[in-house]
C-alpha cells in the first residue's frame, strides 16, 4: 500500500459536502432540543406571544417534526395591555399550524381580586402568577421558551434546561450541568421545567435565521409612522396604556418595535428599517440590547429580571 506524502493542506478533502454555516448549527440543535423535550416529557408547552423569538421557536418545532403535526399546544400570558396588533397575530399563527391556544388572562385575575393593579400602570411583573397557575392546570410538565443568552445577564445565567420547583420558581444556584449537550429532565411531581432551545441565537442570528427561512412577524417589528412620545429615553406609543403626561409632547415618527411585549412598558426605537435587510443592517451596528433599549421594566433595577424569573417569570 502506497502512502500519500502530499501535505495535509493540499489534499482534497474526503467530503465534498459543503460545510455547515452557523445558522445551519444553530438550527440543528434547537431541533435536536425540541425533538428531546417531545420524547423525554410527558406533557410540553409552548410559550407563544407572537413575538419574533417565539415566532422562531414555533417555527423550529414545525421544522422538527414535519410532515407530522406539532406535537403539543401553544400558550400565551395576556396582559391586557398588549398590542392588538400582536394578539391579532397571535391567534392567525396558532389558526395556520392548527394547533391548540391556551390564553390566561391578567385581566381575570385583577377583576377577582388575586393580583391588584401597579401603581406604575405596567403589567408585565403581573404575568407571573397566571403563567404558573396556568402549567400547573395543564398539568405541563416542560414548557418552551423563546429566550436568548444576548438578551439580558439573568438570562445568561440559566441553562437550556431549567428546573422549576413546585412553586415554579428558579434558583441559579442549583443549576444542573449540560455537558456535552446532555440535558437532564429528571423532576418531580409538582416541578416541571423551562426549555430555551434558541440560548445560543443572538438578535442577529434570529433576524438572519427569520430572513433564511422567509418567517411572517407582526408588521410592528419593521418601520411604520407612528403617534409617539418621548420618555426615558424611549418612543411611547400613544394610547390606551401609555398616556404622554403633560410635559410630554406628540408627535409623529418612523419608529419599529425591537420586542413586543406589555404596551406599558415597552417603546419604540427610531427606525426607517422598513424590510428584513434593513433590519438587519441595523441590528448588526447597535450596541444595546432591545431589552436594555426599549424595556422599562428592566430598568427598575440591575436584577430586575433575574428577581423576577426567581418568581417565576419567563
Amino acid at each position: 500500500m502506497s502512502i500519500d506524502h502530499t501535505p495535509l493542506s493540499t489534499q482534497k478533502p474526503l467530503s465534498t459536502q459543503k460545510p455547515l454555516s452557523t445558522l445551519d448549527v444553530l438550527e440543528s440543535e434547537a431541533i435536536h432540543i425540541i425533538r428531546e423535550v417531545a420524547a423525554e416529557f410527558e406533557k410540553p408547552v409552548l410559550l407563544f406571544s407572537g413575538g419574533k423569538d417565539s415566532v422562531t421557536v414555533l417555527h423550529l418545532a414545525a421544522k422538527a417534526f414535519w410532515p407530522a403535526k406539532i406535537p403539543f399546544g401553544l400558550l400565551h400570558v395576556d396582559t391586557g395591555h398588549n398590542f392588538p396588533e400582536i394578539l391579532k397575530f397571535r391567534d392567525e399563527t396558532a389558526a395556520h399550524y392548527g394547533i391548540d391556544l391556551k390564553v390566561a388572562k391578567v385581566q381575570d385575575y385583577i377583576d377577582d381580586g388575586r393580583l391588584r393593579e401597579r401603581a406604575d400602570g405596567t403589567r408585565n411583573t403581573l404575568q407571573t402568577q397566571p403563567l404558573i397557575d396556568a402549567i400547573a392546570e395543564g398539568g405541563y410538565d416542560a414548557v418552551f421558551g423563546g429566550a436568548r443568552r444576548d438578551e439580558d445577564k439573568a438570562r445568561a445565567k440559566e441553562r437550556i434546561f431549567s428546573l422549576r420547583d413546585e412553586f415554579g420558581q428558579w434558583d441559579p444556584s442549583n443549576q444542573r450541568p449540560e455537558l456535552w449537550n446532555l440535558y437532564n429532565g429528571r423532576h418531580v411531581n409538582g416541578e416541571h421545567v423551562r426549555v430555551f432551545p434558541i440560548s445560543n441565537f443572538t438578535e442577529l442570528d434570529v433576524w438572519s435565521y427569520i430572513a433564511r427561512e422567509n418567517i411572517a412577524l407582526p408588521h410592528l417589528y419593521y418601520a411604520h409612522e407612528r403617534e409617539v412620545f418621548q420618555r426615558d429615553g424611549m418612543w411611547w406609543s400613544t394610547g390606551e396604556f401609555s398616556a404622554p403626561r403633560p410635559e410630554e409632547s406628540v408627535i409623529r415618527k418612523s419608529v419599529r418595535y425591537r420586542t413586543v411585549g406589555d404596551m406599558s412598558c415597552t417603546g419604540a426605537v427610531e427606525s426607517e428599517a422598513d424590510d428584513i435587510a434593513s433590519v438587519l443592517a441595523e441590528v448588526a451596528v447597535t450596541t444595546v440590547t432591545e431589552r436594555g433599549a426599549t424595556r422599562a421594566d428592566d430598568r427598575i433595577s440591575a436584577a430586575a429580571m433575574e428577581d423576577r424569573k426567581k418568581d417565576g417569570y419567563f
